[in-house]
């Protein structure tokens, strides 16, 4: 979502310029048979224990090891051949014990229906709705005139939806935040929480920005975290988090949301920082990561906590970079779900 203050769209439309696009363990051995052979009450012992001991061993070994393997350490190269769960990247190494120790929970699917069936298993985050939207569409620019209609956002009205924007290479902001969303669900899902999508490769283009409200307030969800990445200016770097300013306007009333979405983008922000070793914008938010805006309809019309957070700047060359990383995109969605996590337990 590129920047501006002074542009009225909820997620900013890309414009192309020039032609841009946007040792094995150890087991039962053979007996010796040069050893003599002990009294028959021995033989009998021995007997009754080694099949025992077999079981346990074989118990014991099934529940050994992590419920996630740790990320290797060299970070990869590209992007291009790694798929949502990859480890690594800059800020995995700082990665807490608990990454990988929660149990997965019920996952849920993107239209609010019930969870696929099967046991569900418990984890901190059980019985915690969280409600991820990833910025854009693909299918955006070929449905122009859709995405182009006027929805009501409270205050005023606004394009339904935008294209986003896009690294100079042709990675599009709508690849990136469906990337990192995916990534985030299952970092949420396995610590137990029921995760919902407001799109998930199920549209032609949107949802546009009030359904996108919608969708979180219908899931009545603890939290709401819309993944974006800007389109600023080469030289501006870094993330910023942007937060719902108090509006009274129409149908558009934050005044219940301002304070926890504060204290979920304040999380996210403190927790991105220091998973990811990327530091806040340093053209937005005067250092500190956070922005209060009253302009977006995603914000206005939510009544449930509700963010946004731009994780880079795709135009400028470092910091897209990072963001065409596949092993940086797992420490961003680590990072995001690091402060999700802290808003709903309160930790931290």
């Amino acid at each position: 979502m590129s920047y501006d203050q002074n542009q009225p769209d909820d997620q900013y439309r890309y414009q192309r310029q020039n032609g841009d696009h946007g040792g094995p363990r150890g087991g039962l051995h053979d007996q010796d048979p040069a050893r003599p052979r002990r009294r028959g009450t021995l033989a009998v012992a021995v007997g009754a224990l080694v099949p025992s001991a077999l079981v346990g061993w074989l118990v014991w070994g099934a529940m050994d090891g992590p419920d996630e393997p740790r990320p290797p350490k060299a970070l990869p190269s590209t992007g291009a051949d790694a798929g949502p769960g990859d480890g690594g990247g800059p800020g995995a190494g700082t990665g807490t014990p608990d990454d990988g120790d929660a149990k997965p929970g019920p996952a849920a699917s993107a239209s609010g229906g019930p969870p696929p069936s099967g046991p569900a298993r418990e984890g901190r985050l059980s019985g915690k709705v969280v409600v991820i939207d990833p910025g854009h569409n693909p299918g955006n620019f070929r449905h122009t005139v859709e995405i182009n209609k006027l929805v009501d956002i409270g205050t005023n009205r606004k394009e339904c939806d935008t294209t986003g924007t896009s690294t100079d290479d042709g990675y599009t902001e709508a690849a990136f935040t469906r990337d990192v969303s995916e990534r985030l669900r299952k970092l949420l899902e396995k610590e137990g929480a029921t995760v919902e999508f407001t799109h998930d490769g199920d549209r032609a283009f949107g949802p546009c920005i009030d359904e996108r409200a919608r969708i979180g307030n219908n899931a009545r969800a603890d939290a709401v975290v819309s993944v974006h990445a800007d389109g600023s200016a080469k030289g501006n770097r870094g993330f910023h988090v942007i937060l719902p300013g108090l509006v009274r306007e129409g149908a558009a009333d934050t005044s219940a949301i301002v304070a926890p979405s504060r204290d979920l983008g304040e999380r996210i922000a403190k927790a991105f920082t220091r998973t990811t070793g990327t530091t806040p914008s340093n053209y937005v938010g005067g250092g500190t990561g956070l922005d209060v805006r009253r302009d977006l309809g995603g914000l206005n019309l939510s009544t449930v906590p509700k963010v946004f957070i731009e994780c880079g700047n795709m135009r400028d060359p470092a910091d897209a970079a990072l963001l065409t990383n596949a092993g940086w995109r797992q420490s961003a969605a680590r990072g995001i779900a690091r402060g999700v996590r802290a808003h709903l337990l309160g930790q931290g």
